[in-house]
């Protein structure tokens, strides 16, 4: 396998990606990128770094590597499910796992590559997750499946997984 690279990163220090030279399917420049990440798988361990999140990192910055920049707002994670407690803010997931969020930095990264950060609603109520325990710059959108189901009829490509 080729070596990481990080020159061309929008998300540096996430979301690593290798030389791709000589492969086929690459980022189009030609094309307006408008893609919504189903976010629902939570790290092994909450001491770790959710890796739902770092593939939004890696498809940054397999773009930007080929000359690809969505406008903000083009991609968007929407958290719900087992990736909730992800968007937790530093104090509110120290108080339900005893440490800092380690996913912060990233979201914080994501958020200044342009990548929108929605929560559902109902996934928070479901895990009894105040408003107000939702670390700064992520929106609450009333519903996962009302949020997905506009993006889609509106021609957005959705990634699950």
């Amino acid at each position: 396998m080729a070596q990481a690279r990080t020159g061309d990163a929008v998300v540096p220090a996430y979301g690593a990606i290798h030389a791709a030279d000589g492969l086929a399917n690459r980022p189009d420049p030609s094309l307006r990128y408008r893609v919504a990440f189903d976010t629902t798988r939570a790290a092994a361990d909450p001491e770790q770094i959710n890796p739902a999140l770092e593939r939004i990192a890696r498809f940054m910055n397999l773009l930007a590597a080929d000359g690809v920049h969505p406008k903000a707002g083009d991609v968007v994670a929407i958290v719900y499910g087992a990736a909730t407690p992800s968007i937790l803010s530093d104090a509110a997931y120290r108080a339900r796992f005893g440490r800092d969020n380690p996913n912060t930095r990233l979201l914080r990264a994501l958020g200044k590559a342009g990548v929108s950060i929605e929560v559902c609603s109902y996934a928070l109520s479901g895990q009894k997750i105040a408003r107000d325990a939702v670390a700064d710059g992520i929106q609450v959108d009333v519903s996962a499946m009302v949020t997905l189901a506009n993006l889609q009829l509106r021609g957005w490509a959705v990634i699950s997984g």
